[in-house]
């Protein structure tokens, strides 16, 4: 079995010496390199780069720059899908974003965990657990998302937050760890004012 095999089954993985990951992940770093120098106004340019670099994407996105990823191919995103800058993806396992989800500045998203055992650790030795973010979801500034965790459809993650287990659908979760404050509810609607 490959490291990449063992990545993709949740196993400890040779995440620091195989070289078709290093391979993979240079390749995927000079895409970064390239997107994050085009002039912010190149929307053509970036939007063609991002379609090569990530593993799915829907057709209409906006991912501001900079933004950097460890493989790309893992990652998935949705139809109007926004990410605001400063964006990291950790994408060792999946990292799957519904339809209309927004992300607010300096998120992380790190699917990659190191083994707590330092013989291993030093050898180089790692997991990947995926991480999926369903609709209509958004994901406040300075958001750090961890290994193996789902957030529900319909959710907002207040800023600040470290996400460290399943989030529930239609729930507004703050803190760290991020936990559920409250349902999101038809009064929300009135919250801010309009006209």
């Amino acid at each position: 079995m490959t490291e990449k095999e063992k990545s993709h089954l949740g196993l400890l993985y040779d995440a620091n010496y195989d070289k078709e990951l290093i391979e993979e992940r240079l390749y995927a770093k000079g895409m970064c390199y390239e997107y994050n120098r085009l002039h912010p106004a190149n929307t053509e340019g970036r939007e063609e780069i991002i379609r090569k670099l990530l593993g799915s994407t829907a057709e209409r996105f906006l991912v501001e720059q900079p933004f950097v990823c460890d493989y790309g191919y893992n990652i998935e995103i949705g139809e109007n899908f926004y990410i605001n800058h400063n964006s990291v993806m950790l994408d060792g396992a999946k990292i799957t974003f519904g339809d209309n989800v927004f992300v607010a500045p300096n998120c992380g998203f790190y699917t990659a965990g190191h083994a707590l055992d330092v013989e291993q650790r030093n050898q180089g030795l790692e997991v990947a657990f995926p991480i999926a973010v369903g609709n209509n979801v958004w994901i406040g500034g300075g958001v750090s998302v961890l290994p193996g965790v789902t957030i529900g459809d319909n959710t907002v993650i207040g800023a600040g937050s470290v996400v460290t287990k399943d989030i529930p659908s239609g729930v507004l979760a703050a803190g760290n760890p991020c936990r559920v404050i409250r349902e999101i509810t038809e009064a929300d609607r009135d919250k801010y004012r309009r006209e």
